[in-house]
């Protein structure tokens, strides 16, 4: 049996004689040791290791710019007077900048208050559907009951089946609130629940509010992939099913939970549907944009618009003024948000 010095010399003599092999044959030409189909592949993979940079280069410059034309077009008509909107020497860049489209959009959708407004009712409405649904996630990931898969079917039917659908019912269901009849016995009549945010707030509280469906998935996937073994230890310090749910799954999930939040915090700022739905005199980021075109017409120029062409500058001074405060939050907070996609099961 060869020692471990007579193993280490026989693999310096072998490289030696590898490398003596590969110098001659370089000498000699490389391509006279190969056969006609390996000197073609070789070929098409030298052609496709330079074309390919290239090509994706254009893949992706393409998409981007598709995905940040809007964007683009945005901050150019924003920043610009409206007179130059019917210039046709400009295209891009304005020939002055000017702040007075992004001020008069301000004052018209009162915006200050129309922001604080609709954080409060996000803000509630995101944290209540936080906690309901990473409890409902959590409960189907790690819990077998009787028609689990019947439940879980009306959750993936949560994000399928549009919200279009039960408009009708929820809105008489809000309109006439009496809490399964006891409200009547009490006041005597029912109760209207529309213009106030428990139109929002109580199917987050139940893990059904907007998207509910789709976070219930996300933390199921995520608690689903959490080792058994941190409930298995909690159950013997004499942890119940509640207080290991607090104590060791919300820790080790906190960046599942970022992720759920931001994401109902985002489409509870664009919803405008159940808002419209359910608010009539409710201001909204959302809704103030959806009527910014007729707001400006009444307001700004007396009934009498200039035109289209000419009103789209306070329109896109409205559009960036509503997607500011979320690129905001999402600059301080992208790097905890994409690590909650990908350890939730989202991707991968």
């Amino acid at each position: 049996m060869a020692t471990r010095k007579e193993e280490k010399q026989f693999e310096k003599e072998m490289k030696k004689i590898r490398k003596a092999r590969y110098e001659k044959m370089k000498d000699e030409g490389i391509e006279n040791y190969l056969t006609p189909e390996q000197i073609r592949y070789n070929k098409n993979k030298r052609i496709i290791g330079a074309v390919w940079p290239i090509f994706r280069f254009l893949i992706i410059f393409g998409l981007g710019f598709v995905i940040l034309y809007p964007i683009i077009f945005m901050l150019s008509t924003a920043f610009r007077p409206s007179e130059q909107m019917s210039d046709p020497s400009i295209v891009w860049l304005p020939k002055s900048f000017t702040l007075k489209n992004i001020e008069e959009t301000f004052e018209i959708m009162n915006f200050e208050s129309t922001v604080l407004n609709t954080l409060k009712l996000n803000m509630i409405a995101s944290l209540l559907q936080v906690v309901t649904c990473s409890i409902t996630g959590y409960g189907f990931a790690r819990f077998n009951f009787k028609a689990k898969g019947i439940l879980f079917g009306l959750v993936i039917a949560m994000i399928i089946v549009p919200p279009q659908i039960i408009t009708i019912p929820m809105y008489l269901q809000y309109a006439f609130f009496d809490l399964f009849g006891i409200i009547p016995l009490i006041t005597g009549d029912t109760v209207s629940l529309i213009d106030s945010g428990w139109p929002m707030y109580l199917p987050a509280m139940f893990a059904n509010g907007i998207r509910a469906g789709l976070f219930i998935l996300i933390f199921r996937q995520f608690f689903r992939g959490l080792p058994k073994e941190l409930e298995d230890a909690a159950y013997l310090d004499g942890c119940g099913p509640l207080k290991t749910f607090i104590k060791v799954m919300v820790p080790n999930a906190k960046t599942s939970f970022l992720t759920v939040f931001l994401f109902s915090i985002v489409w509870y700022w664009n919803d405008f549907y159940v808002s419209s739905s359910f608010f009539t005199q409710n201001e909204t980021v959302a809704l103030m944009l959806k009527n910014l075109s007729g707001t400006l017409t009444y307001q700004l120029f007396n009934n009498q618009p200039p035109g289209i062409r000419a009103m789209i500058v306070w329109l896109e001074s409205g559009c960036l003024l509503t997607i500011a405060p979320i690129l905001i939050m999402y600059i301080f907070l992208q790097r905890y948000f994409i690590e909650g996609i990908e350890r939730s099961g989202l991707v991968g």
